[in-house]
């Protein structure tokens, strides 16, 4: 996939347009209206604005929704919808589906929307000007979000809503101190390159400069700095690690000290029961990615991968596997490299949902379709569906029950 060469792809010219124009008129505004000629409640709701927009980013459209980290009452959602609508990045449908294939195939020149593979400044907002093409958005999960009814309002009114909370609501606050222009351009249009720059960071410069403490197999890095910035977002290689391998964390650092504004709120909702189901990566697979990282910095190779090894006493047939799920109705058991699988234990905290390790288990009946039900999951596991992190093949090792005698 790496290999292939990215489509030429066309101007999108109206978001093109758009989004040159806000930087433009803001640029104006700047230069006519400077922090000295603008009132301190204006430059105290830019930041408020700014700050707004980004958590319905960092906790609503990415934490929550991308990757279901948490799960959020009515209320919740709907304030979190009009925080994102105000950071003008798109729907929360839209948003999702594309970061979701982002991480399915990070850094791929051709499949992931923002590859930092292909340059700085395309991976920050150069993506923007051209329509895309995304061939595989196909196989990206969706169903979670057609079925919130918070997601499907916010899409079909995102512009409207957008350009209220983005543009309107800052200009109506402004004026009741009697400057609705001052903070129509302050809480309204610089505020929203804030938003746009500090969210685009995270697909740009954390994958350019940082550390990488627990994995090394793709550009995202972590910093302090781009951590403040972004309400705790840039420390991106804890949250790629989490993100591929266990997306379901609510945290960007594991470590209480890690700067994360987005992680203390939703814990401070969770107090009030406004939040619940938060997840967590475990404690043995953190502390294995850092060992492993060591480990590697020290000797200049990876260790020995134990489970890699490992030899089993079980090696079944197709019909010994079969009987395995016949007499376990309900577990989800795959055929993976001529391993079988049980994932039941994993459903929850599976990145793509549970479904579509569903649409791959081993169904027993014996049928015209026996061989369809009894497809194999290699495909999907290495690359068809994802690009699968070293921490997410060591997870699937542990759950293999028996080796396929035919392999």
């Amino acid at each position: 996939m790496a290999s292939e060469t990215p489509p030429r792809a066309q101007i999108w010219w109206s978001n093109s347009i758009f989004f040159v124009s806000v930087h433009i008129a803001a640029l104006i505004g700047l230069y006519l209206l400077p922090p000295t000629a603008v009132p301190w409640p204006t430059l105290i709701l830019a930041y408020v604005m700014w700050q707004l927009a980004e958590f319905g980013i960092t906790i609503g459209y990415h934490r929550l929704w991308s990757h279901r980290a948490f799960r959020a009452q009515l209320g919740i959602r709907l304030v979190l919808a009009a925080f994102g609508s105000a950071g003008f990045q798109g729907s929360i449908k839209w948003w999702c589906l594309r970061h979701r294939l982002h991480h399915r195939f990070t850094d791929d020149p051709v499949h992931d929307p923002y590859a930092a593979t292909r340059g700085l400044l395309y991976s920050h907002m150069g993506w923007i000007f051209f329509k895309p093409t995304y061939t595989r958005l196909e196989l990206v999960d969706r169903e979670d979000l057609d079925h919130d009814p918070v997601v499907r309002l916010q899409h079909k009114y995102y512009i409207p809503l957008a350009l209220f909370f983005g543009f309107i609501v800052p200009l109506c606050l402004g004026a009741l101190w009697g400057d609705a222009i001052g903070a129509f351009v302050w809480g309204g249009l610089i505020s929203r390159l804030a938003v746009w720059h500090c969210t685009f960071f995270v697909n740009s410069l954390a994958h350019w400069d940082g550390l990488q403490p627990f994995s090394d197999e793709d550009t995202s890095r972590g910093n302090l700095l781009l951590a403040i910035l972004t309400s705790g977002e840039g420390s991106h290689n804890f949250v790629y690690l989490l993100q591929h391998s266990f997306p379901h964390d609510f945290r960007s650092g594991p470590w209480i000290t890690a700067w994360d504004p987005s992680k203390w709120i939703i814990l401070l909702l969770h107090r009030f029961k406004l939040v619940n189901g938060l997840r967590r990566a475990r404690d043995i697979d953190l502390k294995e990615a850092l060992a492993y990282m060591k480990y590697k910095s020290v000797h200049g190779m990876p260790p020995r991968d134990d489970l890699d090894e490992q030899q089993t006493s079980e090696h079944w047939t197709i019909e010994e596997a079969r009987l395995y799920v016949k007499e376990r109705p309900g577990r989800c058991v795959v055929l993976l490299n001529g391993w079988v699988v049980d994932l039941t234990t994993y459903l929850r905290e599976h990145p793509g949902g549970a479904s579509i390790l569903r649409k791959y288990a081993l169904v027993p009946e014996n049928n015209e379709s026996e061989d369809q039900n009894w497809r194999d999951a290699s495909w999907a596991f290495e690359g068809g569906l994802n690009n699968h992190s070293r921490a997410a093949v060591s997870r699937m090792k542990e759950l293999r029950v028996a080796k396929i005698k035919r392999y």
